[in-house]
C-alpha cells in the first residue's frame, strides 16, 4: 500500500498545486506537456522503484558455486544478456525461455533498468522546463491584472464597472507594447514540440533503438494468430536473462560461471513504455496543430477575428474587425488571455470599454505601463481604499 500512498501524495500535490484560483496564461495543450505528463513521469518514477509492489528487481539462480546475493547485485550493477535469434522459437522444447539459447551467437545487453527511475524523473523535470521559463517570462503580468476579477464575482455594479474600466485603461496605455510577451508565449509553445519530440528520440537511444517502433509492433503483435508470434515487449524487456559471473578456482584459474535471471522489473516497464509510447505520439500531434493554429493566429487576422468572436459573441462584428487591425499580435494574445480568466459578462463589458476608448480616436501611447497592482486595482478592494481615506482624516486631525 505504500507506492499508492506515494502516488496519493503526488496526485494531491497536483490537485493543491493546480486547482486553486490561478490566472490561466496557456493553452490547453501547454498545460498538457507541465500538468499531466510531468506527474504521469512522476507517478511511473514512485511505481518502478517501489519493491514491495513486485519484490526484489533481479533475482537469478546458478550452480550454487557463487552466493544468491553476489550474483543478483553484480547481474543488476553490470548488465545482462540475451541472444535475439533465439525469439520466436517454442518454449520448453527448443528454448528454455525466449531469448536463450546457445551462447555462441549475437547478443543483445541490457543495462538500462537500473536507470529508469532516474530516466522518467528527468524526463518530468523536462516537461516542465517550457512552463517554468514561460512563467518567468510572463511575471505574473495575468494574475496581477485580473486580480479580484477571476471566478464568480460579488461586487457591485458600480464597482465591477471600476475594474472593468481600469483593465481597459491598462489595455489602451500599453497597446502596441506586448509583442515581447507574445514572443516568449509562442517561444515556448514551440519548446513543448521540441521537447516531446526530443523525449521520443531520447528514450528510443536508451532503449537502444527499439522505442520508435515499440507501439506499432506490439499492434502488429496483437493482431497476429496466437501461435505464430512473438511478443515484441519481451524482446524489448526480457523477463528472463543471461549473465556471466568470472571468478578465481582454488588453483588460480578463471572459472565461468552462468546464471539465469529474472527482471521482475520488466513486468513495470513494459507496461509504461508502451503506454508513453501512445501518450507521446499523441502530445507531439497535437503540439504540432498547437503551432499551426498558433502561426494561423499570427499570419491571418481573419483568424484572430474568428477567435474573438467566439469568445465576445455580443460584439458588433465591424468593432471586432476594427479592433483586429488596429491592436498588434501581442495585444491580440493579451486580450485572448483575458478572455480565458474573466467570465463572459466581465469580459465583454471589458471588452466594449476598450472599443470606446479606441473609437474615440485618442492617440495610442506606445509606452510600455507597469501592469496594474492590487493597490492600483481598487474598488476592487473597498476595506483598502476605505483604511487609507480614514488614514488621511487622522493625519490632518493631527495636523491641526
Amino acid at each position: 500500500m505504500a507506492v499508492f500512498g506515494l502516488v496519493s501524495a503526488v496526485a494531491g500535490f497536483v490537485k493543491v498545486r493546480y486547482l486553486q484560483d490561478k490566472a490561466i496564461i496557456d493553452n490547453m495543450v501547454f498545460r498538457c506537456h507541465y500538468r499531466i505528463t510531468s506527474a504521469i513521469l512522476f507517478a511511473c518514477c514512485i511505481i518502478v522503484t517501489a519493491n514491495n509492489l513486485i519484490g526484489d528487481p533481479i533475482s537469478c539462480i546458478n550452480d550454487g558455486a557463487v552466493p544468491i546475493h553476489v550474483i543478483n547485485t553484480y547481474c543488476w550493477i553490470t548488465y545482462t544478456f540475451t541472444l535475439p535469434g533465439q525469439h520466436g522459437r517454442t518454449m520448453g522444447t527448443e528454448v528454455a525461455h525466449s531469448g536463450l539459447g546457445n551462447d555462441n551467437q549475437e547478443r543483445t545487453y541490457h543495462s538500462y533498468y537500473q536507470w529508469v527511475p532516474f530516466m522518467l524523473f528527468f524526463q518530468g523535470l523536462l516537461f516542465y522546463v517550457p512552463h517554468w521559463i514561460w512563467k518567468n517570462w510572463e511575471e505574473g503580468r495575468m494574475r496581477m491584472i485580473t486580480e479580484g476579477m477571476r471566478g464568480v464575482s460579488t461586487a457591485s455594479p458600480a464597482e465591477r464597472k471600476a475594474r472593468h474600466e481600469r483593465l481597459a485603461q491598462y489595455l489602451y496605455d500599453s497597446a502596441n507594447t506586448h509583442n515581447t510577451y507574445s514572443f516568449g508565449y509562442f517561444i515556448c509553445e514551440a519548446l513543448n514540440f521540441v521537447n516531446v519530440v526530443g523525449n521520443i528520440f531520447f528514450v528510443d537511444k536508451f532503449l537502444g533503438g527499439a522505442f520508435l517502433t515499440y507501439g506499432s509492433e506490439v499492434l502488429k503483435f496483437s493482431n497476429m494468430n496466437q501461435e505464430n508470434r512473438s511478443d515484441p515487449m519481451i524482446e524489448i524487456f526480457p523477463r528472463v536473462t543471461k549473465c556471466t559471473f568470472h571468478k578465481y578456482g582454488s588453483s588460480g584459474s578463471i572459472q565461468k560461471h552462468d546464471a539465469l535471471c529474472v527482471l521482475a522489473l520488466n513486468i513495470l516497464n513494459e507496461k509504461i513504455y508502451i503506454f508513453l509510447w501512445f501518450w507521446f505520439i499523441a502530445l507531439a500531434v497535437a503540439s504540432g496543430l498547437a503551432i499551426v493554429y498558433s502561426a494561423a493566429i499570427v499570419m491571418m487576422p481573419t483568424t484572430r477575428e474568428a477567435v474573438l468572436k467566439r469568445r465576445f459573441r455580443k460584439a458588433d462584428p465591424a468593432d471586432v474587425c476594427n479592433l483586429i487591425r488596429r491592436v498588434q499580435i501581442g495585444d491580440f494574445l493579451m486580450i485572448h488571455l483575458l478572455g480565458q480568466n474573466l467570465n463572459v459578462t466581465s469580459y465583454g463589458e471589458m471588452l466594449h470599454t476598450f472599443i470606446n476608448m479606441l473609437d474615440e480616436g485618442r492617440p495610442i501611447s506606445g509606452d510600455t505601463p507597469s501592469a496594474p497592482s492590487t493597490l492600483e486595482m481598487a474598488p476592487m478592494y473597498p476595506a483598502i481604499e476605505k483604511y487609507d481615506k480614514e488614514k488621511e482624516v487622522l493625519h490632518q486631525d493631527y495636523e491641526a
